[in-house]
Parts: C-alpha cells; structure tokens; sequence
C-alpha cells in the first residue's frame, strides 16, 4: 500500500467489523499548509502576532484559510509534523524585509549605504510604506503633521495606532489640531495605492534627510555638560541662556539632574542601588558636605533616610568624624554620586521621575 495511503475501517449495523478504502493523503502548497498551522494553533488558543507581518502577508493568509474548508486528520498530522521538523532544523533566523536586516546591521555599515537601501526598498511597490512610519518615533513624525498638507497628515494619522495618533494630535497647535481631525472624517473614500504612494512619498522625504551628527539633542547635551560642571559655571550659564534664549534655558533646567533634585527624581527604592557604585568615603564626603546648606542636606537626609539603618548609622558616625570639607571635594563627592546615578538610568535598572510640565 502506498504510503499516502491511509486503512480505515468502521462498524456495520450487524456489529461487524470491514474495511474501508484506504483515503488518499491531500497534497497541499506552502500557502495552504502555513493556513492549516496558523488554524491549528489558533484552534489550541496560542497568541499569534500575525499583525507583525507585512500587509500582504496578511491578506494572503487570510485569503488562502478562506478558500479551504475540510483538512483530514492524517493530513493534519502530517503537515504538524513537517512543521515540527523544520522548526528542529532551523540553525539561523532572519529578520526578513529590509528593515529588519538594517536594524540587526546597525554600527556595521554606514549611514549613507543604510539611508540608499531604505531608499531603494521604498519605491518598490512590493514594501508597504507605513510599516516603516507607524515604527518611527512621534518627533520624526510630528513636522509632517505640522508642515504638509492637512489630507496628508489626516492620511497618516489613520494609519498610526490609536496612541500614538492621540499623543501627536495632542502636540499640534489647536486650530492646527482640529483641521487635521476634521480632515481625517474626509478620508473614508481614498483607495488603498493612492495610500500607499502618500506613505511611500513620505517615506522618501524622511529618508532623505541629513544624517544627524549627534544622539541626542542640544537640551540633553547642554545639560548632560552642566550636570558635571561646578554650581559657579551652571549658574552663570544659565543665567547666561536666559537672556539669550528663555525656551531655550527653560528646557535645559528640567534636563538638569544635579544633587538637590535627587528628593525630587530619585525614587526611594533606588538609593540603596548608589551604595553599589560610589566608594563609602566619597559618600561621607558628599553627605558631611551637604550639612547645612539648603537643598543639599535635604538631599543628604534622603539618602540616609532610604538605605539600610545599619549602613545610614555607619556613615552619620564617619559624618561626625570627617570634620569641615572643602567645598571642591564634597562638590567632586556629589558629582560622583549624580554620574552613578545616571549610569544606572542609562542601563535600565532606575527610572527617574520626570519633572511636571508647566
């Protein structure tokens, strides 16, 4: 008997036992097997993130599981275990789709050789543009809503996630704000390629900008540079920006992190996590330093408050002891204590609390 060939048998009203012709195996594509599995798994209540895939994936998918109808056990059986099969012979994944394998090639090829092969992947009319937009964060996005046209930028606010629509919408001057709200209740009868070549224009002009010579912007590099020069420096060029530029000044200030805003930032949690990375005699340095002066020892008192009693009593005791400290060494004591600080932001292990907005 061939090996697609599968014996069944049933029972006859006279409780007797016969044979029935062996039903031959289905031979099915790869489109109808990867249906049978995505079924069959959905049927088991596995979670599939099918909506990562690309749009025409998607459709495929959902086109094919729509055409088919009865799948035979046998057949069932056979296509889970091919699967399973391939599933033990994988040795190495790809990302698929350009993107993905310029994300994994990030800090491996450059920036301009990146930028033409976005370029190139979005003028084919195989790539769904809006994959790519929907990832970019809301600043990339934001200009387009504020400088194109208001049916392009109701056109992409459609496209984006609920969330992240409402956060831009949220950021737009509000006459601004509510002509592209009204413009999106006018975008009910556009068809899918003249959506399509909206996203892949703006694609375009967002792959064609400048590459950026810096990670972060100008607010977060003047205040990363303040938050380690002496109280002196930071004050005289804070009050230097002010009158160059208030916005400006005022946005530097909340990126500032320096000793006395750790009350306000450091999560109580957290302090125990400075005693790891700053030395025991830098801390009583900062700590006697801060007595007496406003904003300091409240940020001393702090940490005191918030590490182990045992630890807490062992300091005050060396506190006590160090006797007067120079302004110099216990200003380098906290700085040392903010860098730790901001080492631990930096690899995910504290959050700080974010200043209220005005």
């Amino acid at each position: 008997m061939p090996q697609d060939m599968v014996p069944l048998a049933r029972i006859t009203p006279e409780r007797r036992i016969v044979t029935v012709p062996p039903v031959p195996k289905r031979v099915l594509t790869p489109r109808q097997k990867a249906a049978v599995i995505v079924r069959y798994l959905l049927t088991e209540g596995t979670s599939l993130p099918l909506s990562s895939l690309p749009e025409h994936m998607q459709a495929a998918l959902a086109e094919q599981m729509g055409q088919m109808r009865l799948i035979d056990r046998a057949t069932l059986d056979d296509v889970v275990a091919e699967f399973l099969t391939e599933l033990d012979s994988v040795g190495l994944a790809f990302p698929g789709g350009i993107e993905g394998a310029l994300s994994m090639m990030d800090g491996h090829i450059s920036q301009s050789a990146a930028q033409r092969l976005r370029r190139m992947s979005s003028t084919s009319s195989k790539i769904d543009p809006w994959e790519r937009i929907t990832a970019l964060p809301p600043d990339r996005l934001l200009p387009i809503l504020v400088n194109e046209a208001v049916e392009v930028g109701a056109v992409m606010l459609s496209k984006l996630p609920v969330g992240k629509a409402a956060e831009l919408l949220g950021k737009l001057p509000g006459d601004r704000a509510r002509r592209v709200a009204y413009a999106v209740s006018m975008t009910g009868n556009v068809d899918p390629e003249t959506v399509r070549r909206i996203g892949a224009a703006l694609l375009a002009e967002l792959d064609n900008q400048p590459p950026k010579a810096f990670d972060q912007g100008p607010v977060e590099r003047v205040g990363a540079i303040l938050n380690v020069s002496p109280t002196l420096t930071r004050d005289e060029v804070l009050l230097g920006l002010e009158a160059e530029d208030a916005g400006f000044a005022a946005e530097v200030r909340k990126a500032i992190f320096t000793f006395v805003h750790i009350p306000l930032r450091l999560n109580p949690r957290d302090a125990p996590k400075i005693t790891r990375l700053v030395d025991q005699p830098q801390l009583v340095t900062a700590l006697a330093g801060a007595t007496g002066k406003p904003g300091l020892e409240e940020a001393a008192e702090f940490i005191l408050a918030n590490i182990s009693q045992r630890l807490a009593q062992g300091l005050r005791e060396e506190m006590g002891t160090r006797g007067r400290v120079k302004e110099k060494d216990a200003e380098e004591a906290m700085t040392t204590i903010i860098a730790a600080i901001r080492t631990l932001e930096t690899s995910g292990e504290i959050t700080l609390i974010q200043p209220e907005e005005e």
